[in-house]
């Protein structure tokens, strides 16, 4: 007798990651020019990678750490948090994580019961809209103003506040506009979830690569969220640190026993070799953040000149921060980005990730990722002029 694959309604329903889609089908493709990753191609700098070897030679590596992470550790980003970002942390109300992600994981399974709603300003990362899903919440998209480069609808975000509304999950920088929440905006955002009693969960990887004007802004740093924020960061994107999987977040004491019971099963503790790696990633010289920061600068602004030159084919705007971009398709079949996304892959061997991926709005844009080198923005841009033009 056949027999029904036992599958969650909840995971089953998910669709297929078209990040990941894109991933392996450009291994199918050879000489590909890749957009489509965001992950830094610069290496982890030597005197991090270094302390990770030391670590192991020295035997601290073999067992788990404390749940909540090396104690030396979580001293010294607590140390970060109120020098950076004014966040007045204490190293209790930190624990370290397997990258930013499982912070959120763990976050959002704290905080929401099943039915309750999320809001999420949109397009944003699709691994937000699926962490509400396997908590069994339901994401609530609020289109972002693309006419002003995707900042906050506060208004829209207020309409669609509903009595379910439990919580709101942003990223800023965000992926994939790379859009920068303003303070302004921020303040606004948290005066609504005060007055809603509602907990903002924020991503904010990219902290330190902000272009032009924008600045970061951390909401916590406002006293009156202490209790309504829970902020989580990552070594992966700051430090050329994807592999290692080592993040942090941040919330108030009394939450944080809350969100350890959902980090013990899903990782009992971050990876301690990763630990001893982001320890010497946060004492050691910090030259490698403003080096990376300044080649992303580079690197936007050439995609930018090579966007202008195609300009019947796309439109964008030009990010404030992160190393993304989501310009706006133009050409024809525009309108379904994941089938115009494989068509680029096939026919001109260039890899970006479909829009649609990241929310209903995203839908008729494509992601595009300028943490690479000039060569592979310029190869990848050759390619589509002469596919195009």
């Amino acid at each position: 007798m056949k027999r029904n694959l036992q599958v969650s309604d909840r995971v089953s329903k998910i669709s297929k990651s078209a990040i990941h889609e894109m991933t392996r089908l450009s291994k199918e493709v050879e000489d590909v020019a890749f957009l489509s990753w965001a992950r830094p191609t610069s290496d982890t700098p030597e005197h991090i990678k270094e302390a990770g070897i030391k670590a192991i030679r020295d035997g601290l590596v073999g067992g788990y750490s404390e749940t909540g992470g090396l104690p030396e550790l979580r001293d010294e980003i607590a140390v970060k948090l109120r020098r950076d970002n004014h966040i007045d942390a204490t190293p209790e109300e930190v624990i370290v994580t397997v990258g930013a992600i499982e912070g959120l994981s763990s976050a959002v399974m704290a905080v929401i019961d099943p039915g309750d709603e999320v809001i999420l300003p949109s397009p944003t990362y699709s691994t937000h809209i699926r962490q509400v899903v396997i908590a069994s919440g339901k994401p609530v998209l609020v289109p972002t103003i693309e006419e002003e480069g995707f900042i906050l609808d506060i208004d829209a975000i207020k309409d669609a506040i509903t009595p379910r509304t439990k919580a709101i999950l942003y990223c800023s920088p965000s992926n994939p506009a790379g859009a920068v929440f303003s303070e302004e905006q921020l303040r606004q955002l948290a005066e609504i979830a005060l007055e809603h009693n509602l907990m903002v969960i924020t991503d904010e990887a990219y902290e330190y690569f902000t272009f032009d004007d924008h600045r970061h802004f951390s909401i916590a740093s406002i006293k009156e969220m202490r209790k309504n924020a829970i902020s989580c960061f990552t070594f992966t994107k700051t430090y050329a640190m994807t592999g290692w999987r080592v993040g942090y977040l941040h919330a108030d004491r009394e939450i944080i026993p809350q969100i350890s019971k959902a980090h013990i099963p899903f990782a009992i503790c971050a990876p301690v070799v990763s630990q001893y790696a982001a320890l010497a990633a946060l004492t050691g010289p910090q030259d490698c953040v403003s080096r990376f920061r300044q080649h992303y600068l580079e690197m936007r602004n050439l995609m930018c000149e090579r966007l202008d030159r195609i300009s019947l084919v796309f439109e964008y705007h030009r990010p404030g921060g992160s190393y993304l971009m989501f310009p706006r398709i133009l050409a024809e079949g525009g309108d379904d980005s994941a089938t115009f996304c494989k068509k680029l892959l096939r026919e001109a061997r260039v890899s970006t990730t479909p829009g649609v991926a990241f929310g209903p709005t995203g839908e008729g844009h494509l992601r595009l990722s300028f943490c690479v080198s000039a060569d592979e923005i310029n190869k990848a841009f050759d390619r589509m002029e002469e596919y195009f033009i």
